[in-house]
């Protein structure tokens, strides 16, 4: 009876120990502390924000010491001037998915969270930016919020759908109707391939018909109500950012046939007008032990800061990359084009059809708004 008394008890205990184990046993333990201090950009830094793809700010804060195992994650938040975080303005994650202690932000993501802390385009105001630390589902403020005093880029509060280019200048001349569309890259970003005369205006517009708002570009900031000129004749590949109220002009010196067996160019492309380059010419397979190589991309020349830049070569190859020859039933996507920096002989490069082989083809490039970039190849 003794043993039997021993035994329950044991038991019992055992049981009261398990139960204890799985209050807590398999429970995440999220126990942390706010950030102490934030590093960078310090409190009461003035950022001038610039209309360039790499102009950025940088954000650090200290690490938190999490108390038990594990590590937390981070947000950075933005607030107005008054705003006590409670519903920010704006937030992100830092860098490596919330892990790093630091994040930068692009000096056109920081013009839109000025936008929407109430600040208007190339006008100054405060901003206040703090960090949010989490572990599982709990999230704590950090100890302290720094302002910046930002001034926010020159882009426009109404942002246009589509826009055109129309003017003596350009292609389609004063004929409204005839303007020729931009091609929408993304929210408020356009670029167009065109030709425009030397010393003659032109400008852009928002439609093609009634009285549309008029943009032209000065100082590579796109503004209202005006017209442009450029120096030199030629084609252009022009590109409107609404959101920065940037622009920049390239000078397209010309496109050409890259035949990769032979590593250089065939033959030019002549531009035709409305973004299309086009040439008639026969292009002859080179031989090889295991059989007729075909393949081919394109080359464009161009000069940068409206014609003052030196000359640089950038390549059109494909979008979707292909190792096999078309034919007849082949999809549209195997011409989609795609400019690249990196020049290759071999890389992202199409194939001819047999039926081109020594024969007289015409080869047309088309960079137009109303369809992805793409070429073809027919008699």
């Amino acid at each position: 009876m003794k043993n039997i008394l021993i035994k329950t008890g044991c038991l019992a205990a055992l049981v009261l120990i398990l139960m204890a184990c799985n209050d807590t046993m398999g429970d995440p333990d999220y126990r942390l502390t706010e950030v102490k201090a934030l590093i960078e950009p310090a409190n009461g830094k003035t950022i001038k924000l610039e209309p360039l793809p790499s102009a950025s700010v940088y954000f650090e804060w200290e690490y938190i010491e999490v108390e038990k195992g594990g590590t937390a994650v981070y947000q950075i938040a933005f607030d107005k001037p008054d705003g006590d975080f409670s519903d920010p303005v704006y937030m992100v994650n830092s860098g490596n998915n919330g892990f790093n202690n630091h994040v930068t932000l692009s000096h056109k993501q920081l013009n839109k969270i000025a936008g929407m802390a109430g600040i208007f385009p190339s006008e100054t105001g405060s901003v206040k930016w703090t960090v949010f630390s989490s572990k599982g589902t709990k999230a704590m403020k950090a100890a302290s919020e720094n302002t910046i005093t930002i001034t926010r880029l020159a882009g426009f509060e109404e942002v246009p759908i589509d826009v055109y280019v129309t003017g003596e200048g350009s292609e389609g001349g004063t004929d409204l109707s005839k303007a020729q569309k931009m091609k929408a890259v993304a929210g408020g970003e356009f670029e167009v391939y065109t030709k425009l005369k030397a010393n003659s205006p032109y400008y852009f517009t928002d439609s093609r018909s009634g009285t549309p708002r008029k943009f032209y570009t000065a100082d590579g900031l796109v503004k209202e109500n005006g017209s442009s000129t450029v120096p030199i004749e030629g084609v252009y590949r022009i590109t409107l950012d609404f959101n920065t109220g940037a622009s920049t002009y390239t000078l397209v010196l010309g496109i050409g046939f890259y035949f990769s067996p032979a590593g250089s160019l065939l033959f030019e492309l002549p531009y035709k007008g409305n973004g299309i380059f086009q040439a008639k010419e026969t292009v002859t397979f080179k031989q090889e032990g295991w059989g007729r190589d075909e393949r081919y991309k394109f080359r464009m020349f161009v000069k940068e800061n409206s014609g003052a830049g030196e000359v640089k070569e950038l390549e059109w190859g494909t979008l979707n990359q292909t190792d096999s020859r078309p034919t007849p039933t082949t999809a549209e996507s195997y011409y989609y084009l795609k400019l690249l920096t990196n020049l290759t002989q071999w890389d992202n490069k199409w194939k001819l059809m047999g039926d081109f082989d020594g024969v007289p083809a015409v080869y047309t490039i088309y960079l137009q708004a109303d369809k992805p970039y793409t070429h073809s190849v027919t008699k």
